[in-house]
């Protein structure tokens, strides 16, 4: 069995993987899982680190851009189609910081642009119950999608290939200063090269 991955930058440490996520993933993906898991700021973990500020009023943050993000099938349908990257959204309506990163990351230009032209993003809210959601045969809710990838704090992130596998999930609040070379890096596939985030960003954004 293999242990949990986590990985630790400056002090910042991701939430660890868990054991069905571990098993659900391939080996590449589990080598690579916690390289790419870095300079995660603050976020909704597990441990209720959100509290009462996590059910702050929506006043002066930024609405979900319901325009950018697509339904689960309907994304997994077309990224099948266009052959793209994808990019899952866990979220909950009570989670603070993510809001905070649709204010800060997710309303930037430059990211909004990169997504729209190389990957597929879709939104899944995870206290859902009632829609039904097809992934790999499979059928599940939107509460039992988020268990099946391991989901334990919101926001988290999950990096799909253009097969449809799960890369990583990466939980916590990005900054777009690094989420858009992240994206980057994804979508040169520069993990099927076992090159870590921190070696990409070296290089300056060469995968070679």
């Amino acid at each position: 069995m293999r242990p949990a991955l986590s990985y630790h930058v400056a002090d910042i440490a991701c939430t660890p993987f868990s054991e069905e996520m571990n098993r659900s993933m391939n080996r590449r993906s589990a080598l690579t899982a916690a390289a790419l898991c870095v300079a995660i700021a603050a976020g909704c973990g597990g441990n209720g680190a959100t509290g009462d500020a996590s059910r702050d009023s929506a006043k002066g943050s930024a609405a979900r851009d319901v325009k950018m993000w697509l339904p689960f099938n309907e994304g997994m349908a077309l990224a099948a189609k266009e052959k793209k990257h994808v990019v899952i959204d866990f979220y909950t309506s009570w989670c603070h910081w993510c809001k905070v990163m649709d204010r800060e990351t997710f309303s930037d230009p430059k990211v909004k642009s990169y997504l729209a032209d190389n990957f597929v993003t879709i939104r899944i809210n995870a206290d859902s119950r009632n829609e039904r959601l097809i992934y790999r045969g499979e059928e599940y809710t939107p509460i039992t999608l988020t268990r099946s990838f391991g989901v334990r704090g919101f926001p988290s992130l999950a990096y799909l290939d253009r097969e449809g596998e799960l890369i990583t999930i990466v939980p916590g609040f990005v900054r777009a200063a690094t989420f858009l070379p992240f994206l980057q890096y994804v979508q040169k596939e520069c993990y099927k090269q076992r090159m870590t985030f921190e070696e990409y960003m070296r290089k300056k954004g060469e995968c070679g």
